[in-house]
């Protein structure tokens, strides 16, 4: 038995044929606003006609979807364990999970959606890794408005070091957000009113390492999509409308573009010009700066010698990407500062979490690269030393 409607008639599950296509697909959609697909079972393998199939397999726990000549299109791929009387229920999260009709308890779903997204997080779906199994949970988008076969563009979290929300255009980097401070996302914080709207959570243990939202307004629904483009978008929908808002678009502004300043540069949409390198620091190439081409960065105007008189600038931005690093959480700050100096190759620190003080120590090595500054000022945000020579100090 499959039930098309989760209880509280918030979601529908069906066929449709997105934007001009005559392919046909399984999918969920906001009753509310069925142009509105949230998730997508077929997506890379479509009906080519107007006849499909969407049932229990009698042999196995699976869900399939079957063509005109009963073959299987599109299955679940469950769990191997045995139900004595399976049902597929849509729940009013969203979530379409394989279950036994006798055992209610969520940790014993055979399947569920949510483990597989499309383009769309929605409120208590978990974005990341479940580091028992490996198992990565993350955003594909869709082709096209009529395709929403596996686009170029994905949204996953890198967990070396500490979490990070990247979207992917291929292997490329194009936003980064990140990376997690132990309270909040860093660079999510472009704009205040998302978190009246929303709770970010963040999971990161020895079992599992995630990005999820629970909603603050009971009037509003809330939604995070991926497109082909490479933008994300948080969108709302508020109780007696059918229309979608754009609350937060990213990229925000031009900052929020994958090292947009280069290496070595800080991006400033209140700028002039919009990067500026970093202290102790002259552009690459002075001639395609001054033609604002600001893909090469900065380099020091002091080689670091490593020795006394070295010191460091604070900054309150972005935290650069970790790329080379090193992360130990039980070192306080000043130990941190002394690490950083001692080690000829360190170019900047920080603590690794900023709650209760801050704890922990994060060392950079070579270039830093996605430095912003904050729109807004937080309680959130953090601050980041950057080693400058003896020379570049005494000045």
């Amino acid at each position: 038995m499959i039930l098309p409607f989760s209880a509280g008639q918030t979601f529908e599950l069906g066929f449709f044929s997105p934007g001009n296509s005559e392919n046909r697909y399984i999918g969920i959609w906001f009753k509310r606003t069925p142009d509105v697909i949230v998730w997508v079972a077929n997506r890379n393998n479509p009906l080519t006609d107007s006849y499909g199939e969407f049932t229990i397999s009698n042999n196995s726990n699976q869900l399939v979807l079957l063509n005109r000549s009963k073959t299987v299109v599109w299955s679940s791929n469950s769990s191997e364990r045995v139900a004595k009387s399976p049902v597929a229920q849509l729940l009013d999260s969203g979530n379409l999970v394989l279950r036994d009709n006798e055992n209610q308890n969520t940790e014993h779903y055979l399947w569920q959606s949510f483990d597989y997204p499309s383009n769309t997080l929605l409120a208590g779906m978990k974005l990341g890794w479940d580091l028992t199994s490996g198992f990565e949970r993350y955003l594909t988008a869709w082709k096209s408005d009529d395709d929403p076969s596996s686009g170029n563009v994905t949204e996953r979290m890198d967990i070396r070091g500490l979490p990070q929300l990247i979207i992917f255009m291929g292997s490329t980097k194009i936003i980064r957000i990140g990376p997690w401070n132990g309270a909040d996302l860093s660079g999510l914080n472009v704009v205040s009113n998302y978190s009246v709207l929303l709770k970010p959570v963040l999971v990161f243990n020895e079992i599992e390492a995630y990005f999820m939202f629970e909603p603050n307004l009971d009037s509003v629904v809330s939604r995070i999509t991926v497109n082909s483009a490479g933008h994300a978008q948080l969108l709302t929908l508020q109780n007696g409308t059918n229309q979608w808002g754009v609350t937060y678009p990213v990229p925000y502004d031009q900052c929020d573009n994958y090292g947009y300043c280069g290496v070595n540069a800080v991006c400033s949409v209140n700028g002039d010009p919009i990067c500026q390198c970093l202290d102790g620091f002259v552009p690459r190439s002075k001639q395609e700066w001054e033609v604002l081409n600001w893909s090469k960065g900065c380099k020091r105007k002091t080689t670091l010698e490593c020795h006394k008189g070295e010191g460091f600038i604070k900054r309150e931005v972005k935290l650069p990407d970790l790329l080379e690093f090193w992360l130990k959480k039980d070192m306080s700050l000043e130990e941190c500062k002394e690490g950083c100096l001692k080690n000829c190759s360190c170019t900047a620190y920080a603590n690794s979490d900023i709650r209760n003080g801050g704890s922990g120590c994060l060392m950079w090595f070579g270039d830093l690269i996605d430095l912003r500054e904050h729109r807004i000022k937080l309680s959130t945000q953090q601050d980041v030393y950057i080693r400058m020579s003896a020379l570049d100090m005494s000045k």
